[in-house]
């Protein structure tokens, strides 16, 4: 295969073909935004105390059972523990008055061995009321939000050898009703294990979509349509997505009901089948050249411009060992770093909405509409600046405000959160720029599976984004100490990355490895230096 770009130049760079491929793929992205981050209400912990069994206690014994307890320097009742109810309720028939005559302080505890009485204020339902995963239980709600990103993981290297065994749009659509079968299963979930298991094949699914359009997108577009779909396009429409759940979610307060509506939007997405293409890049490369010109000419159709007697050239190919190259090595290993240390600090302040003061589902929307301006103005800048440049400093960007988000008082708590949402928007840049930016550095021949060890990678952190944030519980700066710190790190790592803007998808391992570094050099004769 000859330069595909310059093949098939004749389409120009606009047109009704591309437009509607355009819009066509981005409404893909809705779903993931949809089933991305519903953990944020279906795991939220709800204001709750020891459930009190009907045992005729007195009004004032019966307020006076739940023990006080100081959290962040306020007096609160107890939500894991009650006064010993054999206790309590001799007491109540003997006529003591807790308070008065009876000295509460003294009075031996005991844990909820009835069970917990749930607040119904915000949730009617969810895993947490359901399973009882409060107090020593608590920890299954981050490791169920850790199995999502676990499912990730694997979803990223599966969809990976199956996008480039199959093809782009087979394993879109095919992810499409796996995603929409494990969400409706899950809705049926009879305990947290089931949940959990099913939980992870969402996360398979939902990686395996994200990655296989965002590659299919990239493949099948025009250069100045990539750049668009690649950034205000794929994330944008994943936004509007993430930015509609928390308004169903706030209709639909009972957890089974909501997984299985969001499980069957995934309809709508069955007509897509005979409208969206197969990538013709990724065609050539299977030596499917027939089928290849076929689209192209179909795209010429639309786009009403004739297309040549002969749209692709043929030259010789030669594979390369990627594991014997030292240079597509170095490249791999800081791409890995960079997802990894962008994924702990986006997820983990996305996952971080709900233990914000206010309102859960307004700060879930708050966050998600950060987003939206972080994406406009990235899709202006990549078509402007160096990709290298732009993502390091916006990684310095978040990573610097999350470090400085301990040196805010608690009494500042509106400035607190708008420098977490400043951190999201950081985190949200960052997320769009790596995304086009890894996708530019691999050549057709080996892009998807580089986007899928990426994205494993980033999976990493993701599973470990919910027990970060987490660590908040022992001490709220050590999360954000914790997520700076990392950023900043690959913020300098990134730096020894090849630069990609202006230039050409590679399609050859040989093309890759033309990319020259400018500015810091990553080779000193023969040895590859990382921080």
């Amino acid at each position: 295969m000859g330069d595909y770009d310059e093949d098939t130049a004749f389409l120009g760079q606009t047109g009704p073909y591309f437009w509607t491929t355009f819009f066509l793929l981005n409404t893909v992205f809705v779903s993931t935004g949809f089933n991305g981050l519903y953990i944020v209400f279906v795991g939220a912990t709800p204001e709750h105390h020891c459930l009190i069994p009907d045992v005729n206690l007195t009004e004032e014994w019966t307020k006076a059972i739940i023990p006080f307890t100081i959290v962040d320097g306020e007096e609160v009742n107890s939500q894991c523990s009650r006064y010993r109810l054999d206790v309590v309720r001799n007491l109540s028939a003997e006529g003591y008055i807790p308070g008065r005559n009876v000295n509460l302080t003294n009075l031996e505890q005991e844990g909820c061995l009835d069970g917990w009485n749930y607040s119904k204020e915000i949730y009617q339902s969810n895993i947490v009321t359901e399973w009882d995963l409060v107090c020593d239980d608590q920890w299954k709600v981050p490791f169920a939000s850790s199995t999502l990103f676990v499912g990730y993981l694997f979803g990223s290297l599966i969809s990976g050898y199956l996008s480039d065994r199959f093809g782009r749009k087979k394993v879109v659509f095919i992810s499409l009703g796996a995603q929409c079968v494990s969400v409706l299963l899950q809705s049926f979930s009879r305990s947290w294990k089931m949940f959990c298991i099913m939980f992870l094949f969402v996360g398979a699914s939902q990686i395996s979509i994200y990655i296989s359009a965002f590659v299919l997108g990239t493949e099948v577009l025009s250069k100045t349509m990539r750049v668009l779909f690649t950034t205000l396009g794929a994330f944008l429409f994943y936004c509007i997505g993430y930015m509609t759940l928390p308004w169903i979610a706030y209709g639909i307060r009972e957890w089974r009901t909501l997984l299985a509506v969001l499980s069957a939007t995934a309809v709508v997405y069955i007509p897509l089948w005979w409208f969206i293409p197969e990538s013709p890049r990724w065609l050539i490369t299977q030596g499917r050249v027939e089928e290849a010109e076929a689209i192209v000419r179909d795209a010429a159709r639309k786009n009403k411009v004739e297309a040549p007697t002969v749209i692709f050239k043929e030259s010789e190919v030669s594979m390369l060992d990627v594991l014997k190259s030292k240079n597509i090595r170095c490249i791999t290993l800081m791409c890995l770093v960079l997802w990894m240390a962008i994924n702990i600090g986006y997820f983990g302040l996305s996952l971080n909405t709900s233990n914000l003061s206010g309102d859960p589902f307004m700060n879930c929307f708050l966050s998600a509409t950060t987003e939206v301006p972080a994406y406009v103005v990235s899709t202006w800048l990549l078509r402007k600046c160096p990709r290298r440049a732009l993502l390091s400093s916006f990684l310095a960007i978040g990573g610097g405000v999350l470090l400085l988000i301990q040196f805010i008082p608690d009494t500042l708590q509106y400035v607190a959160l708008a420098l977490e949402m400043t951190g999201k928007f950081g985190f949200t840049m960052a997320f769009s720029i790596v995304y086009i930016y890894t996708a530019e550095i691999y050549p057709t021949v080996l892009r998807n599976v580089g986007m899928g060890m990426c994205s494993s990678a980033a999976r990493i952190g993701s599973i470990t984004a919910p027990y970060v944030i987490y660590l908040g519980t022992y001490n709220k700066v050590l999360p954000y100490i914790l997520m700076g710190s990392l950023t900043i790190a690959s913020s300098v790592v990134n730096f020894f990355l090849p630069e990609t803007f202006n230039r050409d998808l590679p399609e050859t391992v040989e093309q890759m490895q033309e990319y020259k570094h400018s500015g810091i050099q990553m080779y000193t004769g023969k040895k590859c230096w990382i921080f």
